[in-house]
């Protein structure tokens, strides 16, 4: 199709192709085009109004929207599509008012403005597009897509609160399967927000094991595969999985969260709702993508083997690798002192990793995540979980770890850690209480503490 211009001079058809850019119709007026411009002014109207209309009237809805497959998907055809119209508006433009042919200068200089408006127009449009095309995926690798039944509009099915069993998974070289050196339960109320994090250690023995075949293969509580396994808490994820029969009808990767949510809950008093598997090495290429954390050290920390490496007191920015031993070292110090340290870690990527953060290293956050993180959260609930999250950062998060001198590790008193769970939710469900206003001792009486562990 030939277009035919008007012969704009240089001046005119750089100012003209630029107003374009910024305002759909403006070459095509010039051009003696009013239908058309006129048509495409009010669609470039409606169009922006209809995006500032969603990015304010709805900002606190977009957060859930983007965990949602379908609209990222609907999202990915519209942000490709809006780039392509937008170039194709321009070039439309420029070919309306570029310079005579015989001004050879005058189009070469346009023909290379109209293909850089081009490229700042497309760059951003493929980038967002791709974004929303890697979260879909990010979305349907790691969340299930089980549907959780609702009732009556309430996701939470009429729970006060919902409860995450968080799982750091080591499964180092030389060690058979996956180890939950890392147990945490986290109670959410789901009207406020105000957060409790249950912490296990990992060396509980002769763990009470859920009713069925768990309880009939071992009556007076876990005792391990043989000699070669203790029989702590970290051995039951990986013991369901080398021995089906106790999760029957489970298949193999579901065998493991299955036994341990209920143990938990056994445990703790409490039902489990969803768990999270965080596999610690993964966990440490998550960090190196963000570009390191930063936590305070309050003493030194010494790790590997051979005592090679030091961790300095102070804050400090922190690799993948020194926050993996932030988060693992024992030496010197014990289970006890990891357990705060790991709460702390968790704490400082949470609140560290904020939307600039993740969009600047979007695609490896991305490819970490998946490599390091197993859930079985179904996908339709996400997006309640994610207006949960921002209630959740309104409250100082509290912890409550079953830890000596409150609980012998070898002889847990179970019934003391049930009351002191009740007891602990109560409180801070409690309608007089203060969202911050929790005690902060951490005595066998009270071990109830704020998030402080890295202050």
């Amino acid at each position: 199709m030939t277009v035919r211009t008007r012969g704009f001079g240089l001046g005119f058809s750089i100012a003209l192709t630029l107003a374009s850019a910024l305002l759909w119709g403006v070459a095509h007026l010039a051009a003696d085009r009013r239908k058309t411009g006129f048509a495409l002014m009010v669609t470039y109207v409606v169009m922006l109004a209809s995006i500032l209309t969603m990015l304010t009237v709805f900002s606190s809805r977009l957060l859930s929207l983007a965990v949602q497959p379908a609209w990222l998907t609907a999202l990915t055809i519209m942000v490709a599509t809006l780039g392509v119209v937008w170039t194709g508006v321009i070039i439309w433009s420029y070919l309306l008012v570029r310079p005579a042919p015989a001004n050879r200068v005058g189009r070469a200089v346009t023909t290379v403005l109209t293909i850089a408006l081009c490229g700042l127009i497309l760059a951003p449009a493929v980038y967002a597009a791709r974004v929303a095309y890697v979260s879909r995926d990010v979305v349907n690798t790691l969340f299930t897509a089980n549907v959780s039944p609702i009732v009556s509009q309430d996701p939470w099915n009429g729970a006060r609160r919902i409860n995450l069993l968080l799982l750091g998974g080591d499964a180092a070289p030389g060690r058979p399967g996956v180890r939950t050196d890392s147990i945490t339960v986290a109670s959410v109320d789901v009207a406020t927000g105000a957060t409790t994090l249950l912490g296990l250690p990992r060396n509980l023995q002769r763990v009470r094991l859920p009713e069925g075949p768990p309880r009939d293969r071992f009556p007076d509580g876990f005792t391990g595969a043989g000699p070669d396994t203790p029989g702590l808490l970290n051995e039951v994820f990986q013991y369901a999985e080398d021995y089906p029969e106790m999760e029957p009808g489970i298949r193999k990767g579901q065998r493991g969260p299955a036994l341990i949510k209920k143990t938990i809950s056994e445990i703790l008093g409490i039902p489990v709702t969803y768990y999270a598997l965080v596999d610690m090495r993964g966990f440490a290429q998550i960090i190196d993508a963000m570009g390191g954390v930063t936590v305070t050290i309050k003493d030194p920390i010494v790790y590997g083997k051979y005592r090679e490496g030091l961790l300095s007191p102070g804050t400090r920015k922190l690799s993948g690798q020194e926050a993996l031993w932030f988060g693992r070292s024992r030496t010197d110090s014990d289970d006890y002192v990891r357990m705060g340290r790991q709460k702390c870690l968790l704490n400082a990527v949470a609140k560290q990793a904020d939307p600039v953060t993740v969009l600047n290293s979007f695609e490896k956050l991305a490819v970490a995540t998946k490599r390091a993180i197993s859930t079985d959260i179904p996908q339709n609930v996400l997006p309640d979980l994610v207006d949960l999250a921002q209630k959740v950062k309104e409250h100082k998060i509290r912890s409550l770890n079953f830890v000596p001198p409150l609980i012998d590790t070898v002889y847990p008193d179970w019934t003391l850690i049930r009351h002191k769970v009740s007891q602990a939710l109560s409180e801070q469900s409690s309608p007089t209480q203060h969202p911050q206003a929790a005690p902060q001792t951490g005595s066998p009486e009270n071990p109830i503490t704020l998030d402080s562990a890295c202050r």
